[in-house]
């Protein structure tokens, strides 16, 4: 077991610099509180009377992300503000998703934990997988992620018509393809922006939170279809 995880460490050492894997450490730090400031978020809805989610919370959020990407870094000197703005916006998020958690309470509460617990999986995952790759090996998916985004999008405008469950399932599990592309490009994209003299970990942290969200909320559906089939066989 120590030789197998003293060469999993060498692989990183050889093909990450070490600027590059301190700023990976710094993304992935905020990267954890902007999932635990999602998570006060969701409990705030579920809990509290004090914020729910709706037109508010959706405004906040997106006033929150423009503020963010809008502030420039400065080398540093805004940091803590644009980590507000950072967990602002992953707060408010989190109350976004609240309607979603009590529906798949209502289901079976399990659902949340295997959802979470899966998306860490498929997360960490990926992420390895495209620091370990070749370099720039994933960066080709760009084009052709940003390709199945605008389908995805004239999906979701054929069905406001159609009110199709074919095209909602696909809409769903093409939407899971996507996130999971996106971790691997956004990881390589990370890592080659810092290559090249950026060290905006705040940015970056934004671009994989909204990885981790998307297939976090894109499972949830998934687990809870899969908990309603039985019952659905049986009315039938």
């Amino acid at each position: 077991m120590a030789p197998t995880v003293q060469t999993f460490m060498n692989s990183f050492e050889n093909r990450l610099e070490p600027e590059v894997r301190q700023h990976l450490k710094n993304v992935y730090a905020c990267l954890t509180m902007s999932t635990l400031a999602a998570a006060a978020g969701a409990s705030i809805h579920l809990f509290t009377d004090i914020l729910q989610a709706g037109f508010l919370s959706a405004i906040g959020s997106l006033i929150c992300f423009m503020l963010l990407v809008s502030t420039p870094d400065e080398n540093g000197k805004k940091l803590h503000l644009r980590i507000g703005y950072l967990l602002g916006f992953s707060a408010l998020s989190g109350v976004g998703l609240g309607p979603l958690l009590e529906f798949i309470i209502y289901i079976n509460p399990s659902i949340i934990v295997t959802a979470l617990t899966a998306t860490s999986l498929i997360f960490v995952s990926f992420s390895v997988c495209a620091m370990l790759a070749d370099r720039g090996k994933f960066l080709y998916l760009g084009g052709t992620l940003m390709s199945l985004l605008s389908t995805m999008m004239i999906l979701t405008l054929a069905n406001l018509f159609f009110n199709s469950t074919l095209l909602f399932q696909v809409h769903l599990y093409l939407g899971l393809l996507v996130m999971c592309g996106f971790v691997l490009y956004d990881t390589q994209l990370i890592i080659e922006k810092r290559r090249f003299g950026s060290k905006d970990f705040v940015a970056h942290s934004l671009d994989l939170f909204v990885d981790f969200i998307g297939i976090f909320r894109r499972l949830l559906i998934i687990l809870a279809q899969k908990e309603q089939e039985p019952q659905r066989k049986k009315r039938n």
